[in-house]
């Protein structure tokens, strides 16, 4: 537990020590929200909902995608600077490593998307404590399938531009098929199928449905069960691939 404290901490303490990465990482998603809610808000129909309404929970999970991802390029630098060396030949079990690194990244991810909550009012959702309890919570069983994901692809990359370039062409599509751009009911049949059989869809709906309803509420939804089922079943495979990665390559090198 103490070398899992640590990990976390250290990850945590390095992203708040650059206020650039911490000021872009929230910039970022802002924009997008507000240039795509404004260029499509004549052309959406969404049943009384508008596009920016309806986009913000897709912001969300940008904003978690990327920054559960992107935490785990630590794992390459601190590779390249031989921290992570020294923390293998420590007296500090591979599943504390692994457990550290991922919740290190799921708390970054956890938090900026607690700190985007502020702008949900702009979007014309309003929010209350027990709503952004609920929201923390669904945050983090997506962040940790999030981080989890970054960390088993990260441990088998050498370079920092290699794993940009992969995750480029993970990412970007996982997130585009997701729901967040537009609905799965009016997608073409191939489309909606490959949303279907896309993990982060599910995390999609997960967070949509938690702005709007109470989790007591969700607990008879059939939409939100499989959503939590499949979210919660993807987490708990990233963080086996993460720790199969690390027992089978352990020289990380």
């Amino acid at each position: 537990m103490i070398g899992i404290w640590v990990l976390a901490r250290r990850e945590v303490l390095r992203f708040l020590r650059q206020p650039v990465r911490l000021l872009g990482s929230l910039a970022q998603p802002l924009l997008f929200w507000f240039f795509m809610g404004a260029g499509f808000a004549e052309s959406f129909s969404g049943g009384g909902t508008g596009y920016r309404e309806f986009f913000y929970p897709g912001i969300v999970l940008m904003l978690m995608l990327f920054a559960a991802i992107f935490s785990t390029i630590t794992l390459i630098e601190d590779r390249n600077a031989g921290f992570l060396q020294g923390v293998l030949v420590a007296p500090v079990s591979r599943l504390s490593l692994v457990l550290g690194k991922v919740a290190g990244g799921t708390l970054i991810a956890l938090g900026q998307a607690v700190v985007f909550l502020c702008f949900a009012p702009l979007a014309g959702i309003p929010l209350g404590t027990a709503a952004v309890l609920n929201l923390v919570l669904l945050f983090a069983l997506v962040g940790l399938g999030f981080t989890g994901m970054g960390f088993t692809i990260a441990w088998l990359m050498d370079s920092v531009a290699g794993y940009h370039a992969v995750m480029s062409v993970v990412m970007i599509p996982l997130w585009l098929i997701s729901g967040a751009l537009f609905p799965v009911e009016g997608a073409a049949g191939w489309l909606a199928l490959a949303m279907r059989c896309n993990p982060v869809f599910y995390a999609q709906v997960l967070i949509r449905k938690g702005f709007y309803h109470d989790l007591n509420a969700l607990a008879g939804d059939p939409e939100f069960l499989q959503a939590l089922l499949v979210s919660a079943g993807w987490a708990a495979a990233t963080l086996a691939a993460s720790l199969w990665v690390v027992y089978r390559r352990p020289e990380a090198s």
